[in-house]
């Protein structure tokens, strides 16, 4: 595998039953890139991240990242390597404050023992000083100041998709995974994950592996767009590419010709 390519997936395939739910994908992820998976409902984008974060074994395939075979590790490490991710519905602890799940996210990074724990010994409390400093430093990039001592519950849901991408930060992933980040979003919201994303790309330095159906977001942020349909490969490129390739709008909007006679009718 290169260099610069972060996250390597080969002739993917996954099948539940009679269903061929993605049929033999393989992409790569650069370092340092935004790459968006589209596609309609029921393409298969969301089966990938799952193959991906371990949730489901591909039926064939394989995926390494960073050199390992990623299908090879069970799905307790997969956090332990740097990958973290977001959901499509959100997963937080509601009766929990912003700051409290925050530093759950760094739970990965505690390597401290049950004897330590109990007596609070000063590796503990180096530990967990070091943990909310990370924190604060997501809490500052991301603007949560004024949410940190609030209980989830109680959030509105813009600010609780934010708080779920910061937890997941908070794990100091090489490799985020995005599922919708815009899904429930209104305009103006929308547009500030799009500036999220773009400094947890610049500030940060983290990789973005993103599915999202928001194509005004997806040219924003994506520097690559795979576009999916029934589990396979559409296309892939830049996101004007993608979104000008016959079958991406065939998928879309139904038949070219279709797409053509409505572009030819006067306004």
């Amino acid at each position: 595998m290169s260099s610069d390519i972060l996250l390597s997936a080969k002739n993917l395939s996954v099948r539940f039953g009679g269903v061929l739910a993605v049929n033999s994908v393989s992409f790569d992820v650069k370092q340092g890139e935004v790459f968006t998976l589209i596609g309609p409902n029921g393409a298969g984008k969301t089966t990938v991240f799952n193959l991906i974060s371990r949730i489901y074994t591909p039926t064939s395939g394989s995926i390494e990242y960073r050199g390992q075979v990623l299908t090879e590790q069970p799905p307790h490490k997969i956090a332990s390597l740097g990958i973290a991710r977001t959901f499509q519905n959100i997963e937080l602890f509601e009766h929990a404050t912003v700051l409290h799940n925050l530093l759950i996210g760094r739970h990965t990074h505690s390597h401290t023992g049950v004897w330590s724990e109990m007596f609070f010994t000063g590796k503990v409390r180096a530990g967990e000083i070091a943990a909310r400093e990370k924190v604060e430093q997501v809490i500052d990039l991301l603007q949560l100041q004024h949410h940190r001592d609030s209980m989830v519950a109680g959030l509105p849901y813009g600010v609780r998709k934010v708080v779920e991408m910061a937890r997941a930060l908070c794990t100091e992933p090489k490799l985020l995974l995005l599922d919708e980040p815009s899904s429930g979003l209104n305009v103006e919201e929308t547009d500030d994950m799009a500036f999220w994303i773009q400094d947890i790309k610049h500030e940060l330095g983290v990789t973005v592996l993103m599915v999202e159906h928001d194509m005004s977001l997806v040219s924003k942020v994506s520097d690559r767009v795979l576009a999916m349909n029934q589990g396979e490969v559409l296309a892939m490129g830049t996101p004007r590419e993608v979104q000008n390739d016959p079958g991406v709008i065939e998928a879309y909007l139904g038949s070219v010709d279709d797409v053509s006679s409505l572009r030819r009718e006067p306004a």
